[in-house]
């Protein structure tokens, strides 16, 4: 967007909801479960690919490989119990999303270019949906009275909804993805944008 949308509770910081915990990469290698975990795959210096789940790991001959599988596919292997093709990943180009601790807030970024590191992949911290360009099939936390519901993706752009309050519609993630693979419009809940941030 050219002209950001001014925060409307910044004179206002009781009104304010609280931002989702962040999520955080963390390397595979360590003792995390796997299984259904959202893991990015990649190589530091060359880049990460998302929207994945993994399986538990494999070890075979002296070498540890986790199963990866596209997020869509996933879904619709635990759905419909069927078996889908995971390529095995060394367990080393693996990192696991974990929700990390609240961190203070911090000042307004300046907007322009933002430099990252190579190393690993970089998360950012939640954005308030009013604050995103687009977000229709991009995943959101709704909060709502402290209380953090994940796993929903934007089914819509912000729009005015019946009472007045601009608003984005939800859906869970598996009927986000069954809506691919078998066509079956997914269940929504029309959500006040401030209490949507993109995860």
């Amino acid at each position: 967007m050219s002209n950001p949308l001014p925060d409307p509770f910044a004179d206002r910081p009781d009104w304010a909801p609280l931002p989702p915990r962040p999520v955080e990469t963390v390397p595979a290698t360590g003792g995390t479960e796997l299984r259904g975990r959202r893991v990015l795959v990649g190589l530091p210096g060359l880049g990460w690919r998302s929207d994945l789940r993994a399986d538990e790991r494999v070890v075979q001959g002296s070498r540890t490989y986790v199963p990866v599988i596209p997020e869509h596919e996933w879904y619709r292997a635990e759905a419909e119990q069927v078996e889908v093709f995971a390529p095995l990943v060394p367990v080393e180009r693996v990192w696991v999303e974990t929700i990390g601790e609240r961190r203070p807030a911090a000042g307004a970024s300046a907007p322009g270019l933002r430099l990252v590191s190579l190393d690993v992949p970089e998360r950012r911290p939640p954005t308030p949906v009013f604050e995103a360009d687009a977000v229709t099939g991009r995943r959101v936390v709704h909060v709502d009275n402290g209380v953090e519901r994940r796993d929903l993706r934007a089914v819509t752009e912000t729009y005015s909804g019946a009472d007045g309050d601009i608003c984005v519609r939800v859906a869970p993630e598996l009927e986000w993805y069954r809506w691919a693979w078998r066509g079956q419009a997914p269940t929504t809940l029309e959500v006040p944008v401030h209490l949507l941030w993109l995860e």
